[in-house]
């Protein structure tokens, strides 16, 4: 079976702005299949719900469709959004399957989303997901003890993941609640 690859994707929360930022890159194997891909996104009513994904494209589209459809059910109410769908993803057969991680975020919110029923707020207001995750995390705790930028921080964070993880490039989509 083919392997399909990893990603970074990393969310920083600083004072009253969030950032969501993910690399581009998608590889199958050792292959770089291609070097652009868009992993964070607008969803949502007027879009004010930023979304990122770690894993399978199908999987994380098929979770991408449904929490707008939660969001639009609750109102765009984020947090009551994720826990419906978690509780989905846990629960339904098909859902269940999916290999995906989500980072998810609104002006009051910043969450992880798993699908085993896990909605979880970062202590300190930084998360990451995916192959390069923890090195962003790393890079980005370090940075923001002296940086209160949070995009700055999550591109130097993104560099730095960039540098070290074979699985993450340098191309980077950023979005900002």
């Amino acid at each position: 079976m083919t392997q399909w690859h990893g990603t970074t994707i990393i969310g920083v929360r600083k004072g009253d702005r969030i950032v969501v930022a993910g690399d581009g890159q998608v590889s199958m194997g050792n292959t770089v299949m291609k070097p652009n891909a868009r992993k964070v996104r607008r969803i949502g009513e007027g879009e004010k719900v930023v979304a990122g994904f770690a894993g399978a494209t199908a999987d994380a589209f098929t979770l991408f469709e449904r929490l707008e459809k939660k969001l639009e059910q609750y109102n765009g109410q984020l947090l009551r959004a994720a826990v419906e769908l978690t509780k989905d993803w846990r629960t339904d057969k098909y859902l269940r399957n999916l290999e995906a991680l989500m980072i998810v975020a609104d002006k009051d919110n910043l969450l992880v989303l798993t699908g085993n029923g896990d909605v979880l707020e970062p202590e300190g207001g930084i998360t990451a997901i995916g192959s390069g995750g923890n090195y962003a995390l790393a890079a980005a705790k370090a940075i923001a003890e002296y940086e209160d930028d949070p995009e700055v921080i999550a591109r130097k964070a993104m560099q730095v993941a960039a540098d070290i993880c074979v699985f993450t490039n340098g191309n980077v989509t950023l979005e900002e609640v």
